[in-house]
């Protein structure tokens, strides 16, 4: 009996170690049954604690759910989890398993920037026309200006950027972080204010989208163009805007027959399902394939699907096993790349420090002196700053490449996701301060509705 107690003992103990052939070394490496066993139970961990973490930040601190899963990815890597209990988060998260979180991580983002493509409103482009380029051309060349400030001295410091990367690259790479806007989130905080309708929310939409199309687009060009030679750069963006510029011309009127046939039957049948993930994936395969990024390829299809009953099927079908299920793995896996301790000396606190409050000077700065200057009153502007300084999903997406493509170095993802968390968290509070109570007071806002669930 105490054998088969024993046997018993051990067999559960090494649950979570290799199961493969021993090397030379006498180190066992991982079978593919062992990459199951982790990914379930990362999987289950990932879930849990981002709606815990979720649950608390929209209770305790009035903050979207999406916003609680940022924290909750930070918690689970090397920053808290590893902090408490090293041993227990290696054997988690063991480094050999990262790769397969990386591809869930993966369909998970480009799968939820499809859904951000579907629901894109073009006709916030046509009203405010003149206001939000302005602000969204203030949004956009102010932190360029930061960038090119501050990233001298960023190079300077050992560990930031890839050994390699030259000043302008490194230059335009900030540059697109500090300019960055959540657009998603944007909306869900426009919306949940009661402000889609209002001059204000139109403007700050406009601008928005307008600022996130700019980043994504000097990203494109910073991928394209670093290490890669002429060769790549020219695949890279000449694949990027051939595909771009097919989908403009032929988009619509070859994806027509897929709302057609959903508003024919009333609902979305499988194979309409199948075909569109299908065009989903072989998408996101070509932007990865020509060197830009899987995410691309999912909005700029979004962009050109059909509306409609399309769209309300879609979402209905995909939007839950997204934003619940896969969405949070991209979280986790942002999160096990992130080493707060990395940051542990007074000047890295300082260049940290320095990174956040010039990105919410140039940002939040530009945004309300532009809107000042198109007419705004005081306050109508103070909450265009406080809206459009949001970075969310978006800023964690891009300096996720910016990490996987080897622009920047740990420490400097760190300092990145540091500000991405502070920013977006400073939000809701910071415009009800400046606009919102104000604004519900005078009866020129509705009061604020129930926060429903964000994917930000």
């Amino acid at each position: 009996m105490s054998d088969i107690l024993g046997s018993t003992w051990t067999t559960m103990a090494g649950l979570l170690s290799p199961h493969g052939p021993a090397g030379p070394d006498g180190v066992h490496a991982y079978a593919p049954g062992d990459y199951s066993i982790h990914f379930f139970l990362q999987l289950a961990i990932i879930i849990l604690t981002c709606r815990v973490v979720g649950w608390l930040g929209q209770k305790f601190l009035a903050q979207p759910q999406v916003v609680g899963e940022m924290i909750a990815g930070v918690f689970l890597g090397p920053s808290l989890f590893g902090l408490v209990a090293p041993d227990l988060q290696l054997a988690v998260f063991p480094k050999e398993t990262k790769n397969v979180l990386y591809v869930g991580a993966q369909l998970g983002v480009a799968l939820y920037m499809f859904l951000v493509g579907l629901t894109l409103r073009l006709d916030h482009f046509r009203s405010k026309a003149r206001s939000a380029a302005m602000v969204s051309m203030s949004g956009v060349v102010a932190p360029f200006l930061i960038a090119a400030a501050i990233t001298p001295l960023l190079l300077t410091v050992p560990g930031l950027f890839a050994a390699g990367i030259g000043a302008a690259s490194a230059t335009l790479f900030m540059g697109a972080c500090i300019a960055l806007t959540a657009f998603p989130m944007l909306a869900r905080i426009i919306n949940e204010r009661g402000l889609a309708n209002s001059p204000l929310g139109t403007l700050s939409l406009s601008a928005g989208a307008f600022d996130d199309a700019a980043s994504w687009c000097v990203l494109a060009v910073v991928l394209a163009t670093f290490g890669g030679g002429s060769g790549v750069a020219i695949v890279a963006i000449g694949g990027a805007f051939a595909y771009a510029g097919f989908l403009l011309l032929f988009g619509r009127r070859l994806l027509a027959p897929l709302g057609r046939a959903v508003e024919a039957r009333g609902e979305m049948s499988m194979t309409v399902l199948a075909i569109t993930l299908m065009l989903f994936c072989m998408s996101a395969f070509f932007m990865d394939a020509i060197g830009i990024h899987g995410i691309f390829g999912g909005f700029i299809l979004g962009v050109f699907m059909p509306r409609g009953l399309f769209v309300e099927e879609l979402k209905k079908k995909v939007e839950p096993v997204a934003v619940v299920l896969l969405l949070p793995m991209f979280f986790t896996y942002s999160g096990l790349n992130t080493r707060m301790d990395m940051v542990n000396s007074a000047p890295l606190l300082l260049v940290a420090l320095g990174i956040l409050v010039a990105s919410i000077a140039a940002k939040f700065g530009a945004c309300y002196l532009a809107a000042r200057a198109c007419g705004e009153d005081n306050r109508t502007a103070l909450g265009i700053g406080a809206l459009m300084n949001s970075r969310g999903l978006m800023e964690l997406i891009i300096i996720n490449i910016g990490l996987q493509k080897g622009i920047i170095g740990p420490t400097l993802f760190s300092m990145l996701v540091l500000m991405a968390i502070v920013t977006t968290m400073m939000a809701s509070p910071l415009f009800e301060l400046v606009y919102g109570r104000r604004a519900r007071s005078s009866g020129d806002l509705e009061q604020l509705r129930p926060a429903p669930h964000s994917t930000g």
